[in-house]
């Protein structure tokens, strides 16, 4: 799979090393004064006595790039911001895996931090992203977004 500039997706979990990278690649920016991070992690849910293994996410990738370069700008022209990152999975994601990831940074934290809860909310909301929970029984049910 190649990625496309601005594409969201990672195939599978995201690794802590590019939680990191992005926060590394940015400690010696100076106009930057504070950043916001959303690390979104599959919990362990018990639904109807059944426990979640795994959620299995898929999307619409061409519509959801669309809808994400518009939530992209959206928030670029309300927020004064020095830098945004969003990744989010693709594929199966185990408990206790990252399956998204939002950064912002600013020269102040209410931006930054702003910016960063609006965008987790409009993608949760907006986005053509679809999580399948996928039980320890080898059942599943699809996932609401909450």
């Amino acid at each position: 799979m190649t990625k496309q500039k601005n594409d969201i997706f990672f195939k599978g979990p995201i690794p802590a090393t590019l939680v990191a990278e992005a926060i590394s690649k940015h400690y010696n920016k100076p106009e930057i004064g504070a950043h916001s991070i959303f690390l979104g992690q599959i919990r362990a849910d018990q639904i109807d006595g059944k426990a979640v293994k795994s959620i299995d996410y898929t999307t619409n990738r061409e519509l959801a790039l669309l809808k994400m370069a518009e939530i992209r700008e959206a928030v670029l022209d309300k927020y004064p911001l020095a830098c945004m990152h969003v990744y989010h999975s693709e594929g199966e994601v185990q408990v206790g895996e990252i399956c998204f990831f939002v950064f912002t940074s600013s020269a102040h934290r209410r931006a930054a931090m702003d910016a960063c809860d609006e965008l987790v909310e409009r993608i949760k909301k907006e986005m053509p992203i679809w999580g399948k929970e996928l039980f320890e029984d080898d059942t599943h049910q699809w996932k609401i977004n909450r």
